[in-house]
């Protein structure tokens, strides 16, 4: 029985030697290159020209009153309905301190569906 004992404190006095320290190594980040980014589409403008670009006194001459009109911290977003659709027309200033003017449309049914923004834009115009 005293044999364990003694394997035990000599595994244990062993293993008290000097341990190198761990190299700490700064994680290396994966080389960003265009391919590593998914390709968003680009928003194809045709039929949007009476609206993108144009500040909120044209979208009212347009439209009439907006049904919501969101101030948010940058921008802003006023929003259109018919009977047809709902257009949402996002809104920033145009370079520093400039004027807010649209950069974005979205379209969408009553229900949520989604809409050709041109031919909601047209809708709209005409009511």
């Amino acid at each position: 029985m005293k044999y364990p004992l003694l394997a035990a404190t000599l595994l244990t006095g062993a293993c008290a030697g000097t341990v190198p320290p761990a190299q700490v190594r700064p994680a290396q980040q994966p080389e960003r290159t265009a391919a590593a980014y998914p390709i968003r589409p680009a928003m194809d403008k045709r039929g949007l020209e009476a609206v993108l670009g144009k500040d909120i006194g044209t979208l009212k001459r347009l439209f009439g009153e907006p049904r919501l009109d969101v101030v948010e911290v940058y921008g802003r977003k006023l929003q259109f309905t018919g009977k047809a659709c709902v257009l949402d027309a996002f809104l920033y200033p145009d370079g520093k301190g400039g004027a807010e003017i649209v950069t974005h449309v979205d379209a969408r049914r009553s229900d949520g569906a989604a809409v050709d923004r041109a031919s909601c834009v047209d809708a709209l115009q005409r009511r």
